[in-house]
């Protein structure tokens, strides 16, 4: 029998308006973005659904609009198809909160509160300007590796960040080890280099002091053992006990996410539809150059994807 899996976007995937129809055309949608806004004490639905762009662009905004929206598309679904639950969930970094929503290992209610302070704590981890990232395009992975293990031996830290397809990689760190690993990878034949307009070096050593913070945060929610297989970022590997969902969470911020080797993971245990739920459709894209072209792949972020969803068949 075939296994499906359900996928949750990270940050760069918010748009104003995200929501405001599935709100107003689901009532389970609706909720989640009431118990949101109650949760946080400002009206995070009006700014996912009006804006303006600049304040939902913001880390600690953006963390948590697209976990509310994600978990609002989540509970839409299960209002039209209740019962149904996935094989395996996974997340891109961030997503990896809605994929743990999903699984029941964490209410909704902490994992919102709790990816708003994520948010802050990555922003002032590093001062603005002294951190970056870039995307390397057609490089192997060893390869980078080593440009970046050489660049940080002099002192500038660099490092893989999201390791995200064949041939799209993320780097994180230092702006001057950034900058001298981007022209490095070019000289060792990167086809493309391309700068991310990025608040701090995400997923990098430098993000130490978040993680530590984090830590504690997390000390104070409650975790619980996972409903459902969720393919950790930080191993490609699924986790299901709290301890281990912790621990996983803490490691993440200043981890790579190992997006390609979680979907081989999951390509590997049966997985033959991937169903992407949130904003966008990023890790769809990323999924087909990732899948063999017969995997079935899914984004739904709004009623007229849910219906292509439950219309094709799938989740019987």
């Amino acid at each position: 029998m075939s296994k499906i899996a359900f996928v949750f976007p990270g940050q760069g995937s918010q748009f104003v308006g995200m929501g405001a129809e599935l709100a107003k055309d689901s009532a389970k949608a609706g909720e989640v973005f009431a118990q949101a806004d109650a949760a946080l004490g400002f009206s995070l639905s009006s700014l996912c659904w009006e804006g303006p762009e600049e304040e939902l662009r913001l880390t600690a905004n953006t963390q948590p609009a697209i976990l509310t929206m994600s978990v609002a598309v989540r509970e839409a679904l299960r209002e039209k198809q209740p019962g149904f639950e996935p094989a395996f969930v996974a997340g891109h970094s961030l997503g990896e909160y809605s994929a743990l929503v999903a699984a029941g290992a964490m209410s909704f209610a902490d994992a919102v509160t709790t990816v708003r302070l994520r948010g802050q704590f990555m922003e002032e981890a590093v001062p603005a300007g002294q951190g970056a990232m870039a995307a390397v395009l057609g490089m192997d992975r060893e390869a980078l590796h080593a440009v970046c293990e050489a660049v940080s031996s002099q002192g500038h830290p660099v490092q893989l960040a999201n390791l995200n397809s064949p041939g799209q990689i993320v780097i994180s760190g230092s702006a001057e080890g950034v900058q001298l690993a981007s022209e490095q990878a070019k000289q060792n034949g990167a086809k493309r280099v391309m700068p991310l307009n990025v608040s701090g070096p995400f997923h990098s050593s430098l993000m130490a002091p978040a993680a530590d913070k984090l830590a504690r945060v997390l000390d104070g929610i409650s975790i619980k053992d996972a409903g459902i297989p969720v393919v950790a970022n930080v191993t490609a590997k699924p986790v299901s006990k709290a301890s281990q969902i912790k621990e996983s969470l803490i490691r993440q911020v200043a981890s790579p996410v190992l997006w390609e080797d979680c979907v081989t993971y999951m390509l590997g245990e049966g997985v033959t539809t991937f169903v992407e739920i949130g904003p966008g459709k990023v890790l769809a894209g990323l999924i087909k150059k990732i899948a063999p072209k017969e995997v079935q792949i899914f984004a739904v972020q709004d009623m007229n994807g849910l219906t292509e969803l439950l219309d094709g068949g799938v989740l019987c």
